[in-house]
């Protein structure tokens, strides 16, 4: 019941972000690395992917389809970090520090727990919360 509802959270929270990435991508684009090619396309790109990997995750018809979301998703979360990284870096280049580090700090941290949020709500792993016999 606690997975089930964290795949619909999760996939709502990523639909969101799917749809901001697409609709709203100024914010996103200030954040991309300057090394990263087509910014735009990029900033696109992961916006379909949130909301495929959304779509995959809430789905109750095919187990496969949830996990192969959810690896998708946990990939995602992987791939942006260098995205999270340079928006650290960025904010605290300014002057007023922008976000500053109650933001940024918890937010480096929380990157690993949300790649296994999206693992584990996805049905890929149990671990470490897997029952001992």
């Amino acid at each position: 019941m606690i997975r089930l509802a964290f795949q619909y959270i999760l996939a709502l929270l990523y639909a969101v972000a799917g749809f901001l990435h697409i609709l709203v991508p100024g914010p996103f684009l200030q954040i991309m690395p300057n090394w990263v090619p087509a910014a735009e396309a990029v900033v696109l790109w992961t916006g379909v992917a949130e909301l495929t990997g959304a779509f995959a995750l809430a789905q109750p018809w095919s187990k496969t389809w949830r996990r192969m979301g959810a690896i998708g998703l946990a990939v995602y979360a992987v791939c942006v970090f260098p995205a999270n990284i340079n928006h650290f870096a960025i904010d605290m280049a300014r002057a007023d520090g922008g976000l500053g580090l109650a933001y940024h700090v918890p937010r480096m941290f929380a990157q690993p727990l949300i790649i296994w949020l999206a693992l584990w709500a996805g049905g890929v792993t149990d671990w470490p919360l897997r029952r001992r016999r």
